[in-house]
This record gives C-alpha cells, sequence and structure tokens, in this order.
C-alpha cells in the first residue's frame, strides 16, 4: 500500500483512493492514468470537485507536471469526478 499527497489539500490517502494524472516521459502527453504502468511524472488528486477546483484554478497541476493541461482533460476531470 502506497500512500500519496493530494496537491490541492495536501491531504494524504492511498493512492487507489486518488486521481492520478501524469506527464508521459517519452511524448510529454499530460494524460489521466488509472493503470500506474506510464513512466513519467504525476500528480494526485482528491476525487471531490473542490480538490479538482483548486488544483486547475492556481494552475498547480502546470507548475507540477512543467507542462500545459489540456482543455478536454480540465473538462473531463470536473465532470467525471
Amino acid at each position: 500500500m502506497s500512500e500519496r499527497k493530494c496537491v490541492a489539500c495536501g491531504q494524504i490517502k492511498n493512492r487507489d483512493e486518488m486521481i492520478k494524472i501524469t506527464k508521459e516521459h517519452v511524448h510529454g502527453n499530460v494524460i489521466l492514468n488509472p493503470n500506474s504502468k506510464t513512466f513519467g511524472r504525476s500528480v494526485y488528486l482528491c476525487y471531490n470537485k473542490s480538490c479538482i477546483e483548486a488544483a486547475l484554478k492556481k494552475n498547480k497541476l502546470q507548475k507540477i507536471l512543467k507542462a500545459e493541461i489540456p482543455e478536454e482533460l480540465k473538462g473531463k476531470l470536473l465532470n467525471e469526478f
């Protein structure tokens, strides 16, 4: 069991209980990565709207991943979780 910290609220939870967003090492694409098979820089978020909105509003995902977050992915995060 590995624990990760939410980039928005700082809460530490089991990795399985969080949204993982990864910037692929090879192509530099930013993807939602539930299976953990992709190598790259990752961030974790709680499955709640306030954490997702806080991370997007303060550009925390962009800063940590050092990449642009596609609008499509932002929409997916806000609508699916």
